[in-house]
């Protein structure tokens, strides 16, 4: 384990690995997060001597969670509640603002993210403890928070359908979003769900481009199935929403109507948006990407989001951090008010009751009597 340790921490460093090795990734470099104690670059000795380093694997750790519920009061979220049954996320998408998270886990924001997996298999076992809980209110239970939970390993894990079982059975209300037509294998409990108005889904569609999305989000479902999961969840009678998140200036914010169009046109009856964020270790990650990949905008993207910020790349205040202020930001949320208006979007709320909820029966625990 010790020399696992360290072949992983050789590899952080704040120079990008060869585009052989990171095929299919997101970020470009593994530079070592905040918290580390040292750091380690690359630099030119003079030998020339070429290293034989293998490809970024993805590799899953189980995470041994105690609680499984994260609670915020943030007043620009609109829930309290919240499950992230993975941590890190294989998607890749290189604007994700939870890649600094990894960080308190002693991994990069970067390769790290999306290749040093943690998976969370009592997931369930603790969810129904927590909803057992004497005194619990229940409320929208929020799944797509932080990492994705239909990312590729849900495929042979299945803690986000072990999540939606347990959520079933109590009547608990549950809200998810995700970027992955994977949602469509559990349209079998969600559309039970909805009959009863216990769950809606919402498919973040960030660009129609599907080379764009291919760079930006490398393991992410293509916009063209997204779209389509979409049309299935509605067909099937599950409430949909799209988020065009994040908006990134110059760079997807002139698909907005396109997007919100598609998706209506799919069956989407309600739709958000979010400007980019670029919290901590994400500012550097974010600049690299885009002096490699779109190195003629690079400049312009940069000058937008910071006249947004008071010319800081980003500024984490409530009610501003997804929004932004400024003659840009104000177009924006015009520009997406009067295409909701035109397509009619969001006409109506589409609460999820919570009044079907019944407690489940902990072992040894004696059942309430009302």
């Amino acid at each position: 384990m010790a020399r696992e340790a360290a072949d992983v921490l050789a590899e952080r460093t704040d120079v990008q690995a060869p585009a052989t090795r990171r095929r299919g990734r997101g970020a470009l470099s593994n530079a070592c997060g905040r918290f580390e104690p040292e750091a380690r670059v690359t630099y030119e000795d003079g030998w020339d001597l070429e290293e034989d380093l293998a490809p970024f694997r993805t590799t899953v750790r189980t995470d041994a969670a105690r609680t499984i519920i994260t609670r915020n009061d943030s007043p620009d979220i609109s829930f309290d509640r919240s499950i992230n049954p993975y941590r890190g996320c294989e998607h890749g998408c290189i604007y994700c603002y939870a890649r600094p998270s990894h960080c308190y886990l002693g991994h990069s924001a970067g390769l790290d993210f999306e290749t040093q997996l943690y998976a969370k298999p009592n997931t369930a076992a603790l969810l129904e403890k927590e909803l057992g809980a004497s005194g619990y209110v229940p409320a929208t239970m929020a799944l797509g928070t932080n990492t994705d939970p239909y990312q590729p390993i849900e495929r042979e894990h299945k803690i986000t359908r072990s999540v939606l079982e347990v959520l079933e059975r109590t009547g608990h209300p549950v809200g998810i979003v995700t970027k992955s037509a994977l949602v469509l294998r559990d349209i079998d409990i969600l559309q039970r769900m909805a009959e009863r108005g216990l769950a809606k889904v919402a498919l973040s569609v960030t660009t129609l481009d599907r080379h764009l999305a291919r760079r930006m989000e490398p393991r992410a479902s293509t916009p063209t199935r997204r779209l389509d999961a979409i049309r299935q969840l509605s067909e099937a009678g599950i409430p949909t929403a799209v988020m065009v998140a994040p908006v990134i200036p110059s760079l997807n914010d002139h698909e907005i109507e396109a997007i919100l169009s598609a998706a209506k046109t799919a069956g989407a009856q309600q739709a958000g948006y979010v400007m980019l964020r670029l919290p901590l270790e994400l500012k550097e990650l974010f600049r690299e990407w885009l002096a490699t990949e779109v190195p003629d905008r690079a400049k312009r993207v940069l000058h937008l989001l910071q006249s947004m910020h008071g010319g800081k790349d980003y500024v984490a205040e409530f009610g501003t951090r997804g929004r932004g202020r400024g003659a840009y930001a104000d177009q924006v949320a015009q520009r997406f008010r009067l295409a909701l208006k035109r397509l009619g979007l969001n006409e109506r709320r589409i609460p999820l009751r919570t009044d079907l909820f019944v407690p489940p029966v902990l072992e040894g625990v004696q059942m309430r009597l009302f």
